[in-house]
């Protein structure tokens, strides 16, 4: 009995492996998103979804990539790094030709290294954290956006040059995302001669944060960096008003979603934040753009990212021939790709060579880019 139970289990695990894997009699090539659909960061998983969604349905209307449709398949990390872990697997079992994903540099991370046990193509289009690809766990890793050194190195020097004489606290939600954001900042603005007042870690997920408040107000902090995600800035920020305080926050391209207004309100305005050049004001983007404002989408954030990614590796499996991940990685390394967040190649690091980070500040419910600090490229 165990024995025909136990071949009845193999056959069910075959038949939904198969299932899953080429889409229907191989006319079809399935790629996936992989991001956090749900959790308290969902709203970047709506992005990617946004993103992957359009360029999906866009390259399938110009006839799919090599006379094949490409079959788009959403997956769910929620941003925790075991869930993304058994997604990675998931999507290996499914032999998906792309991942575009994941979002937070803790999924990413220890997902790469699945990817490149199976040797499948991931590019992230979120995955800020220098480890992502200094440590790379495989040739076929990439990502579509800048890097932490960068961002920091941005956001540390315009610290220390418009807030001089002002006390600067620098706290961090202990996530590699977060922890290396709020580093890669206070080096560089320790380098421009600046020293911060205080450090903090705090916890994410957590409501109150009067504590670290109380404490902030004790050190008389007049701004204060925030390496971590929208949901705990735009609660430590309310929290901070909730005590009389006027201390501007600064964070880093996790406050790029409209969900961090609604979480403070008016609470919010003045804040300050790193991201790229804004992909929306591209050219390039613009008939994308338009397409997804008709559909009611505001493609803020990552949505264009993630359309960028799915776009590189279309130019790259075209360019190859093939969509076996061995060709598609050399054309991966030795193309230059015309995409919605601009013109750029991969360096041998998998990092791409875009524009240097911008400042941005939030008001009135939206963001505007207010500066530009000189940012070395990755590439």
């Amino acid at each position: 009995m165990k024995r025909l139970t136990g071949l009845i289990a193999a056959l069910v695990a075959a038949v939904f492996v198969a299932g899953c894997g080429g889409g229907d009699d191989d006319k079809t090539t399935p790629i996936a998103v992989v991001g956090p659909v749900t959790g308290q960061y969902a709203s970047f998983g709506a992005q990617m979804k946004n993103g992957g969604e359009m360029a999906v349905e866009d390259i399938n209307a110009a006839g799919g990539v090599l006379g094949k449709k490409l079959d788009l398949d959403i997956g769910d990390d929620a941003c925790d790094p075991k869930q993304a872990v058994a997604v990675a697997n998931q999507m290996t079992g499914n032999n998906v030709a792309l991942v575009a994903g994941h979002y937070c540099s803790g999924s990413s991370i220890p997902a790469s290294k699945v990817y490149a046990e199976s040797n499948m193509v991931q590019i992230s289009p979120a995955s800020t954290n220098p480890a992502f690809t200094d440590d790379r766990a495989g040739p076929n890793i990439y990502r579509v956006c800048g890097r932490d050194d960068q961002q920091g190195g941005v956001a540390g020097k315009y610290l220390a040059s418009h807030f001089a004489d002002k006390n600067i606290a620098i706290i961090d939600d202990k996530t590699a995302y977060g922890k290396g954001l709020a580093e890669e900042t206070r080096k560089a603005m320790n380098a421009a001669g600046k020293q911060e007042v205080l450090t903090e870690s705090y916890t994410a997920g957590e409501k109150d944060y009067s504590a670290l408040v109380s404490k902030l107000k004790q050190a008389n902090v007049d701004v204060l960096y925030l390496g971590g995600y929208h949901t705990e800035a735009g609660l430590i920020v309310r929290q901070m008003r909730d005590q009389g305080m006027a201390t501007i926050l600064m964070g880093g391209d996790a406050l790029i979603t409209q969900e961090y207004w609604s979480i403070t309100g008016p609470a919010g305005e003045g804040t300050l934040m790193t991201f790229s050049p804004d992909p929306r004001k591209n050219p390039a983007a613009a008939e994308v753009v338009k397409r997804f404002k008709d559909k009611g989408i505001e493609p803020e954030g990552y949505v264009l990212y993630t359309y960028a990614a799915i776009q590189a590796w279309k130019q790259a499996a075209e360019k190859a021939k093939s969509t076996e991940s061995a060709e598609v990685v050399k054309a991966l390394n030795d193309t230059e790709f015309d995409t919605v967040i601009g013109k750029f190649k991969f360096n041998e690091k998998g990092d791409p060579n875009l524009p240097p980070y911008a400042v941005y500040r939030w008001s009135n419910g939206t963001y505007e880019e207010i500066g530009e600090e000189a940012a070395k490229p990755a590439g």
